[in-house]
């Protein structure tokens, strides 16, 4: 005759805590793969025009419709490359890398702590360098780029489903009360509401900085 041995105490709270936490995140990591596929081709096409305004400075692109929503402006800018090359080049070297994390996550992989916290650190800087590109975009350029506003939405996404793993797993260093006050607003999708929220008053800036002349 045979026995089974008894479940370790706590074993199977830790079980269930992973299972809990894998479903927790099965649409947060399939979400940051998809917005992660959107902004790598919007990087794609941007490198693309990058490399051909290097050539002829004066071609004209699909996305260029009138004075304001013109992606020829915006690349030939000093802002389109701020590190001595295309902007979009970063998005070809660091979408493909998150696309891969969010893979991993959707297989039930769990990274250590230090790892999605590197993630999320790197990922904070590239949110702030796409939020001064708009700002750039808006009040000293004159003009949008349509790819370059999806990479925007797309990053704010990524950013935000990012921070949410890092929340539920307990990586990020917050007090314990500020953390069950936002895991219960997570976990009742108040951040999607509030990400929601803050692109509609960034739709809102864009609309009120140029009016009616994006449509002229």
């Amino acid at each position: 005759m045979t026995t089974q041995a008894a479940p370790r105490p706590g074993s199977m709270g830790t079980r269930a805590a992973a299972s809990r936490s894998r479903a927790d995140h099965r649409g947060t990591w399939l979400a940051m793969l998809l917005w992660s596929v959107a902004s790598l081709v919007a990087s794609f096409v941007l490198a693309v025009e990058a490399v051909t305004l290097a050539g002829d400075p004066d071609a004209v692109f699909g996305c260029d419709v009138n004075a304001v929503i013109s992606c020829g402006t915006v690349g030939s800018s000093w802002q389109a490359s701020v590190l001595g090359f295309p902007n979009a080049f970063l998005g070809l070297v660091t979408e493909p890398v998150v696309i891969t994390v969010a893979v991993a996550g959707l297989a039930g992989i769990r990274f250590p702590r230090w790892f999605m916290l590197t993630a999320q650190a790197v990922y904070t800087v590239g949110l702030a360098l796409a939020y001064w590109l708009l700002h750039q975009a808006l009040f000293e350029i004159g003009a949008v780029c349509p790819w370059c506003l999806l990479i925007t939405v797309a990053t704010t996404f990524v950013f935000f489903e990012m921070t949410r793993v890092n929340l539920l797993d307990g990586h990020l260093p917050l007090p314990s009360g500020v953390r069950r006050v936002l895991v219960d607003a997570a976990r009742s999708h108040l951040d999607l509401m509030a990400v929601g929220g803050w692109l509609l008053a960034v739709a809102l800036l864009v609309v009120s900085r140029y009016g009616t002349a994006l449509f002229g």
